[in-house]
């Protein structure tokens, strides 16, 4: 019988369906490569967790200390894990 994974795996989303107010850690990014090279030059690796603040068509999210405005487009491809604070 297969262990449960409910409660070990994480749900994914996509950032823009992140509420606002909420933090994430990325879980992947999809897309071509050289859009997701260009993610992951601006901090948007594997494992770094974002903040979304605000936004429906454009957000606006904190990412180390920074915040960046990403069209809703580029955030349907940031996969993220919700994360609870302190983790």
């Amino acid at each position: 019988m297969p262990a449960k994974s409910s409660k070990t795996r994480q749900q994914r989303l996509p950032l823009s369906e992140l509420p606002a107010g909420v933090s994430g850690r990325v879980a992947e990014l999809s897309g071509q490569a050289d859009f997701c090279q260009r993610l992951r030059e601006m901090g948007f690796c594997e494992s770094s967790v974002i903040q979304k603040i605000a936004g429906k068509s454009m957000l606006i999210c904190q990412l180390c200390g920074t915040r960046v405005a990403l069209s809703d487009r580029a955030a349907r491809q940031i996969v993220v894990e919700p994360v609870r604070d302190g983790a």
